[in-house]
């Protein structure tokens, strides 16, 4: 697939804020369709590189594509054709929410069916008729999900999409978001929430200071990078010799009746070693993406 086919593509972008690198050499495709997630911690790069997309600032270098178009050259098209939730979002606080919504359809053209958007308000129970200045964090940031998706964009751009909500009205703006994409949107979503990305996104894109360190499919990432086993036995065990298995690591030893472990890579030496053992049960866990994201984020200061 060529640049010119993906609704995102980036190739070696730069970007400095004074001698801070913020973006050291971004390369990222995203296919059309999917919802990708783009997971980081604060100050690692996500809200730089989705600011360079709609062309709110600019890189000092690189390839930057979205919807085909060089954001820099056309940039009332790229923003025209996406929505767009900030990762602070500010709204005049003199009007109502409705007043708000309102405003910004107008400045959207072709403008959304206000029913949609109604709609909208009421799956995310968001009363339309309060002032925006009594509204809590979470409730701004509805408005914020409603503006981006109102308009059916093809390509939707999030930062920190359920960022200050409730579970239940996370649970509804994963579903509007899988909505979207069945409509034929592509989704892209900065978080720090792994479970959130976890849930939803196809692939997810690893930064770090600025650099993308990992791109792989959701569950590939989790299947390829360790396990967690418990191991119960049917009677007490010296277990040292299953310590000394390469790639295993024990996390959690009830006596010797049972033992937790952490096993990397292959699994193949430990089943051997465990052909000694009278095992009574065996589970293994996958890791979740929390764990995984420690694990590529942690160095060798034990520093994340």
């Amino acid at each position: 697939m060529t640049h010119s086919q993906s609704p995102i593509f980036l190739q070696e972008v730069y970007k400095n804020y004074g001698k801070v690198r913020a973006l050291q050499g971004v390369n990222l495709e995203v296919q059309p369709g999917e919802i990708f997630g783009f997971l980081g911690p604060n100050g690692s790069g996500k809200t730089t590189t989705i600011r360079c997309m709609l062309d709110l600032i600019r890189p000092a270098s690189g390839t930057l594509r979205v919807l085909g178009l060089d954001p820099q050259k056309s940039p009332t098209e790229v923003r025209a054709r996406c929505g767009y939730l900030p990762g602070e979002l500010h709204l005049d606080e003199s009007v109502s929410v409705a007043d708000s919504l309102r405003l910004l359809n107008r400045l959207r053209s072709p403008q959304a069916d206000w029913k949609i958007i109604t709609a909208m308000a009421e799956r995310l129970d968001l009363n339309l008729k309060l002032p925006i200045k009594s509204l809590s964090k979470g409730n701004k940031q509805k408005i914020g999900i409603v503006q981006a998706l109102m308009h059916h964009p093809t390509l939707l751009l999030m930062d920190e999409p359920t960022s200050g909500l409730d579970p239940l009205i996370q649970q509804e703006v994963y579903q509007l978001l899988r909505e979207a994409q069945q409509d034929g949107s592509t989704v892209f979503f900065s978080s720090h929430i792994l479970s959130e990305v976890q849930e939803i996104a196809g692939r997810v894109a690893i930064i770090r200071r600025g650099k993308i360190i990992e791109i792989a499919e959701t569950n590939a990432l989790i299947n390829r990078s360790f396990r967690r086993i418990r191991i119960a036995f049917k009677s007490p065990c010296e277990v040292d010799p299953i310590k000394s298995v390469p790639g295993v690591t024990v996390e959690n030893s009830d006596g010797s009746s049972a033992i937790t472990l952490r096993v990397e890579g292959e699994m193949d030496g430990l089943i051997k070693a465990l052909a000694a053992y009278p095992v009574r049960d065996l589970e293994i866990v996958k890791p979740t993406l929390e764990e995984i994201f420690l694990a590529y984020y942690q160095n060798g200061n034990g520093e994340a």
